[in-house]
């Protein structure tokens, strides 16, 4: 095993999407299930997302179902990738995250993002417009200061006030230099995008100011990772995901996954399947000798300390086998019991 994949952290967000014939209750269930067999692997983190009124997504409310998967676990860090802040007032983010670490101490995640909703429709139903990301920053800022109880307005944000919940910020774009002068970690993506996402890395370390959240950089890159016994399998499991992105690209509504055999007997207008074919495109894939040289080359271009895996698809089996896969080619091990000293460390770090 290389070096260089040893010693990198390796986790997992789910966006509990939806597959034919089983419904967002089911997709959440199985978010569940999914972290207890990814804690068992030995991943580090497991995060869920944030998406409203979107068919294909069942994962609407993240602090809570946070809540369902430490509950559900022990060891795994769990937190959210993200909460979107310009949907929220900062004081109820503050609160719901105090409210986690609170019950989960050590083992929580706050997780941020800018975007607003998919559709002018949702965005009308949140009572946000789409302009409110450009205030993320001045959000940020408000968020942070309601856990070392300095805002001005004499409310105490209880019981988050005193209480280190470690921040991340989803970089799209602007996001990176919001990171940076936040001095806060960074997850950014994809890893189909490598050139924008190795310029937005450098834009940050460069820019980067030390805080009381994180005294140095700190990259977590993301992106799609599928690894099976053979290429064209971890192929296959692509292919339900990169069709429904076509079909949002093409349609304005994101479905719920296909399984792969039925997307092959599927027809595509040709701009249809231009989308189709650049999802696939880029992606890291194929058996474990292959994502081992893959993942070596871009952890060392980018200098990521962490890489968290986005893989969704219709096959749940061959899901978790990739994860079993992944597991072996970055060597991880289960977590210790979190009442050991292996627990104790880790709290110190992002």
């Amino acid at each position: 095993m290389s070096s260089v994949i040893a010693g990198t952290r390796f986790s997992v967000l789910d966006r509990s999407r939806t597959r034919e014939g089983h419904e967002g209750p089911s997709a959440l269930r199985d978010t569940v299930r999914l972290a207890q067999e990814v804690e068992a692997l030995g991943y580090d983190r497991f995060w869920v997302s944030e998406h409203h009124g979107v068919p294909g997504v069942a994962g609407s409310a993240p602090t809570v179902l946070a809540a369902a998967v430490a509950g559900a676990t022990r060891t795994i860090r769990v937190g959210t990738g993200g909460v979107m802040l310009p949907n929220h007032q900062s004081l109820v983010v503050a609160e719901q995250f105090g409210v986690l670490e609170s019950l989960f101490p050590g083992r929580i995640d706050m997780g941020l993002g800018r975007s607003v909703g998919f559709t002018d429709g949702v965005r009308k139903a949140l009572g946000r417009d789409k302009h409110d990301a450009a205030d993320f920053a001045a959000q940020l800022t408000e968020l942070l200061g309601w856990f070392r109880g300095t805002s001005g307005t004499g409310v105490r944000a209880r019981p988050a006030e005193g209480l280190t919940v470690p921040p991340f910020v989803l970089a799209i774009g602007e996001g990176a230099r919001i990171a940076a002068e936040a001095g806060l970690p960074l997850v950014i993506g994809d890893l189909r995008s490598r050139e924008k996402m190795l310029r937005g890395i450098d834009e940050y370390r460069a820019s980067f100011r030390p805080s009381a959240w994180s005294t140095e950089p700190y990259v977590v890159i993301s992106g799609t990772v599928a690894v099976a016994e053979t290429e064209e399998a971890a192929h296959r499991l692509l292919v339900p995901e990169a069709w429904s992105m076509a079909y949002s690209r093409t349609h304005g509504t994101f479905p719920p996954l296909p399984p792969a055999e039925r997307v092959a007997g599927l027809a595509m207008t040709e701009k249809e399947r231009g989308f189709y074919e650049s999802g696939l495109r880029g992606q890291v894939y194929g058996t474990e000798e292959q994502v081992a040289v893959e993942l070596e080359q871009v952890i060392k271009e980018s200098g990521a300390q962490e890489v968290l895996v986005t893989t969704s698809t219709y096959d749940r089996t061959g899901l978790l086998d990739s994860f079993r896969r992944l597991a072996r080619v970055a060597g991880l091990t289960p977590a210790e019991d979190p009442r050991g000293p292996a627990r104790v460390a880790r709290r110190d770090r992002p």
